[in-house]
């Protein structure tokens, strides 16, 4: 009776198990299935269409504080929806009611430049029934003044050293290097001697240097970690981290600004180092592309442009180029050799109104004025 009872649990445990292994093993238990799921109904396939834009087009261009025109149209005549709200960059603008579609959004809404979202949303008894999203892109409405410099002074400088970044603090010199034998430098400006250096890793790839307070924040190319260093000896505080690439870097006010080699500069909190906002950085004509090497000159911020001997002048309040410095020619034929690079490096003296340049493998460093 006892061995019966045994053979009788065992069968149930068996069973028990062969379902629960079925289960587990991603099958619904059944031993059939059907071929085909059942087709869904029409309403779910396929959207409700009620508005349509039919200006502005997709990445029209507009200047800076001029009012964008606002023209929709229902896509059914005998299908109107009762309302329409429109968003211009996340901001709500306005609400249409059915017979009237269009508006003008104002110019407080294009006071910065940038690539500009406009969304509609259709409602229908109450329930938002259909979105539409489009462009636009804000131009700055001034054209660039042109400038070119006066040399003043020339300083020795390390042929050897890959520039990145430039900072000038009450008498003191710093400068981050790239490339193999990455470092960050305290450099005596009148000789070019290395007074300190830190050398990075050799699987990092260092780029711009910005100094806030009494520290110094230096990051890396694609690496996207930065690090923070004690002014006085390098000792290195912590580590920073950021989603995109680093390229040039400075301190505005209370914010650090970093680029990435895009148009876009990013104002990150120095404490957390969380990004704040955005400049997103157009000319009247176009996206200015490739900003390098950064500088905050007199309320405005100045970008080498990469693989080319200007240097942008960027009002950081709205995004647009204020100008542009040719320095083409300043680093004579002369003292060029197969290793030159481009030019790459701006420090500002504040106190002494000094501007200071140079290049990747320069063997100058130069305080010029800049003239119109």
């Amino acid at each position: 009776m006892e061995s019966d009872y045994r053979k009788f649990f065992i069968s149930i445990v068996l069973s028990s198990l062969l379902i629960w292994t079925l289960s587990c093993s991603g099958r619904s238990g059944k031993m059939h299935e059907p071929a085909t799921k059942p087709a869904q109904s029409n309403s779910e396939v396929v959207p409700v269409k009620l508005i349509k834009i039919v200006f502005p087009e997709e990445d029209a261009g507009f200047k800076l504080n001029q009012s964008v025109r606002i023209t929709l149209a229902p896509e059914d005549q005998n299908n109107l929806p009762d309302s329409v709200t429109v968003y211009f960059n996340s901001k709500y603008v306005t609400t249409l009611k059915s017979g009237k579609f269009e508006c003008q959004v104002a110019t407080s809404f294009t006071s910065s430049t940038g690539r500009k979202s406009l969304k509609v949303i259709a409602y229908k008894e109450g329930k938002p029934k259909n979105t539409v999203t489009r462009f636009t892109v804000i131009y700055s409405d001034v054209v660039p003044k042109k400038y070119g410099y006066k040399v003043v002074h020339t300083y020795p400088h390390d042929r050897n050293a890959f520039t990145q970044g430039l900072v000038y603090d009450n008498g003191e010199f710093f400068e981050s290097t790239g490339e193999t034998g990455s470092s960050l430098r305290e450099v005596e400006l009148e000789t070019g001697k290395v007074i300190r250096q830190h050398d990075l890793d050799a699987s990092l790839f260092g780029e711009g240097i910005a100094l806030y307070r009494a520290r110094i924040y230096e990051v890396t190319w694609k690496n996207k970690v930065g690090f923070v260093y004690n002014k006085s000896d390098f000792r290195l505080i912590h580590k920073i981290y950021y989603p995109t690439e680093g390229w040039g870097m400075t301190t505005m006010d209370d914010k650090i600004v970093l680029s990435d080699g895009s148009n876009v500069l990013y104002l990150y909190e120095p404490e957390m180092f969380t990004v704040i906002s955005k400049i997103e950085v157009y000319d009247n004509e176009k996206k200015r592309d490739s900003l390098n090497e950064l500088e905050y000159v007199n309320g405005e911020i100045w970008a080498n442009i990469w693989i080319n001997d200007h240097i942008a002048r960027i009002d950081p309040s709205t995004g647009k180029v204020l100008g542009y410095i040719n320095l083409k020619g300043i680093l004579p034929a002369s003292d060029r050799d197969a290793e030159t690079d481009v030019l790459n490096g701006i420090a500002y003296d504040d106190k002494g109104k000094r501007i200071f340049v140079t290049g990747k493998r320069w063997p100058k460093l130069f305080e010029i004025k800049v003239i119109e």
